[in-house]
């Protein structure tokens, strides 16, 4: 394996008026080479140690681990009876879960003995795409049916109990609960909205209304960081946007390739890890 670190910095422009008076921000890239992962690189996720997790590695069905402090990928697990994972998050308990689309299910991985069960598994489900916790463990997953440019959302209770949300949404990708715990986004990678919903303690939604849309591209995961800001990775953009809770868009970071899925913080949150589909890598983005 050998580890390719492109040092460059990209002063990222406003393009058209997507960005009303962002931030051009400058970036130093680390790139790992497209030996490494499939084209179905996907999670990203941090544990507690500061681990990072990925789907695919090597090949499909497959988790890698790439060690904090360390730089190359390994084998973590293999997933059983032909699962293949998408989108991972972690617990306060450090349990791991995957978004398992081929077989319906979120499954539940230990960490420390890789014993891998069946969390949670609905027959009526698409294809769970990507996950988010609450800090509560109260997941919510979305379910895109990428036929039909249709999708659904769903709610994974801490027994594993699915509980359907919306049954008639766009393609619903990245999911997000907010740092405060009461609200939750929603994202259509196919009708390029972003949704908003309030959210309570027992993981119910309400007052659905639109946080932002875009006329071009597409969309998949997000996270929030510390101060509630939302970052997407814009599919065939090639960027990750840091959007403000009231909806404004206040950075753009440009990436190499032009297929972000999904992006995780590194554990002080002085990084973003982004998963690239066309190059089949991770960039690292710095955020000091």
């Amino acid at each position: 394996m050998r580890l390719v670190v492109l040092l460059a910095i990209f002063f990222v422009a406003c393009s058209g008026n997507e960005i009303p008076n962002s931030k051009a921000e400058s970036l130093h890239s680390q790139i790992f080479t497209d030996s490494l992962f499939t084209s179905g690189i996907e999670g990203p996720a941090i544990d507690s140690f500061g681990n990072l997790y990925l789907v695919n590695f090597n090949h499909e069905g497959s988790i890698g681990i790439i060690k904090s402090g360390d730089s190359l990928p390994q084998l973590f697990v293999d997933l059983p009876d032909s699962s293949i994972g998408n989108g991972i998050r972690f617990d306060l308990q450090n349990n791991m879960y995957v978004a398992d689309y081929k077989n319906h299910n979120v499954l539940k991985i230990d960490i420390s003995t890789k014993n891998i069960s069946v969390f949670a598994h609905d027959s009526s489900m698409n294809q769970p795409n990507d996950l988010a916790i609450m800090k509560n463990g109260i997941l919510f997953a979305s379910d895109p049916n990428w036929k039909n440019s249709n999708g659904k959302l769903w709610r994974i209770n801490k027994n594993g109990r699915t509980s359907l949300l919306e049954d008639s949404m766009g393609t619903t990708n990245g999911v997000e609960v907010a740092t405060d715990q009461k609200h939750l986004y929603v994202n259509e990678s196919v009708q390029r909205n972003i949704w908003i919903y309030d959210l309570d303690a027992l993981g119910n939604i309400s007052n659905k209304r639109k946080f932002i849309d875009f006329p071009d591209g597409g969309m998949d995961g997000m996270r929030c960081d510390k101060n509630g800001n939302l970052f997407v990775a814009r599919y065939d953009k090639g960027v990750v946007l840091k959007i403000d809770p009231e909806g404004k868009i206040i950075s753009e970071f440009k990436l190499h390739g032009m297929k972000p899925t999904n992006v995780t913080f590194s554990k002080d949150e002085k990084k973003i890890f982004v998963t690239m589909q066309d190059m089949k890598w991770v960039e690292v983005i710095n955020l000091e």
